[in-house]
């Protein structure tokens, strides 16, 4: 079964740093462009952040640009978010998907997904 698996969330206060990891289980990470999707309770997923196999592309929200840099190590077969200056609003379950689409950063777009991992951003 192709999937990944995401780590590194936990409970930060607000102006904290935490930095995720996405890592491949049953295919090559290196393949394939990834993202960094989140959704709080309540909510739609959103895009957080999207990097393109070649590390050339990188996207990212709005909400997020300037605070978190998606990053890649394909000989490692690992994606990571550095999450920097966290808010609140930035509490959520963080998800990472793959594509073959090239120029996508779409939620539909994306597969395989991990079973998220738990960022809270509480004082």
């Amino acid at each position: 079964q192709e999937h990944l698996v995401e780590s590194g969330g936990g409970l930060v206060q607000p102006g904290g740093s935490l930095r995720l990891s996405c890592a491949a289980s049953g295919f090559i990470l290196g393949y394939y462009r990834i993202g960094w999707f989140r959704q709080a309770p309540g909510k739609e997923r959103e895009e957080v952040a999207c990097i393109s196999i070649n590390s050339g592309f990188t996207y990212y929200g709005d909400s997020v640009n300037g605070r978190f840099t998606i990053s890649r190590d394909n000989v490692k077969n690992t994606v990571y978010l550095q999450m920097n200056n966290l808010k609140p609003e930035d509490t959520a379950v963080y998800y990472c998907g793959g594509t073959y689409v090239v120029d996508s950063c779409k939620v539909g777009d994306f597969h395989s997904w991990g079973p998220g991992t738990q960022v809270s951003v509480s004082s």
